[in-house]
């Protein structure tokens, strides 16, 4: 199976992806969709791309979503069930002129056909802010079903913040 949409790929990580991870990963407007709250030092991510072996053994699997020009963002399977097969799902373009260009639901695309084709899920699921409409349209537009809202759940120095569940269940039969 090719990881190939119209507009973009999902490869792994390579170790020349570092000084983009550096940046995304630092910039602070991102911090609450990523659950970060200090600064990753290129150390820091040279090791985790070290360490990644692969989707069972780590729970997790992050992808560079890349045009044929350079990457662009990354994608994540986090919490991979393989007994209750599912997985939760994150995605940012990090390079902010390529948002609104149509390659996030194409990369969500291509990461959910892997996820139930390869990896044999019967859901996926994302946890998104209640404030980012665009996540929400993103996955709505995808086929996601928003399943409830968790109140006061983020704190941010804006105040409090709800958090949405959103869930994709593969039809079977």
């Amino acid at each position: 199976m090719k990881l190939t949409g119209e507009k973009c790929f999902l490869r792994a990580i390579e170790p020349h992806d570092i000084e983009y991870f550096f940046k995304w990963e630092n910039d602070v407007s991102n911090w609450l969709v990523s659950g970060t709250s200090a600064p990753f030092s290129r150390n820091d991510l040279e090791r985790y791309i070290s360490g990644i072996r692969d989707i069972y053994a780590d729970k997790q699997l992050r992808l560079v979503i890349s045009t044929p020009e350079r990457p662009i963002g990354a994608i994540d399977l986090f919490d991979f069930d393989p007994l209750h097969r599912r997985a939760g799902i994150g995605i940012l373009i990090g390079e902010k002129e390529e948002r609104k260009q149509g390659i996030a639901i194409d990369a969500l695309n291509v990461i959910i056909e892997y996820g139930f084709g390869v990896l044999q899920l019967h859901q996926l699921y994302a946890n998104i802010p209640a404030n980012n409409l665009a996540s929400v349209a993103l996955f709505e537009k995808a086929g996601f079903q928003h399943v409830g809202t968790r109140k006061d759940w983020l704190s941010t120095k804006e105040g409090w913040q709800a958090e949405h569940f959103y869930q994709l269940i593969q039809q079977e039969g």
